[in-house]
């Protein structure tokens, strides 16, 4: 395998699946920290799952996963298992929503 650097924009258009193997959606956009951490803390997720997020969506245009929940990058991304509960969770953190895990 190649250990090239590659440039975060290559993430942008790449499925993301869960380590089970469901569609989640797809990567529209990156959210990145520059001034503290300087590294991509989210994935902008578009084209989702309806059966993961219909319920929560609403008319928004997608949701933003924490990028702690990547497990690798490739042809395609896979994410820890994603389930509604946990989604649901993070946005409705007491105090505010979680910065990692907001509707776009």
């Amino acid at each position: 395998m190649d250990d090239t650097p590659q440039k975060i924009t290559t993430l942008v258009g790449r499925e993301v699946y869960s380590n089970e193997g469901v569609f989640v959606g797809e990567v529209a956009d990156l959210r990145v920290d520059l001034t503290e951490r300087q590294a991509v803390t989210g994935l902008a997720l578009t084209q989702l799952n309806d059966e993961l997020f219909s319920d929560i969506v609403g008319g928004k245009r997608g949701v933003i996963l924490p990028y702690r929940w990547v497990r690798s990058v490739g042809d395609v991304i896979l994410v820890n298992d994603v389930t509604l509960h946990d989604v649901i969770e993070q946005m409705t953190r007491p105090n505010g929503e979680d910065e990692d895990s907001v509707l776009a």
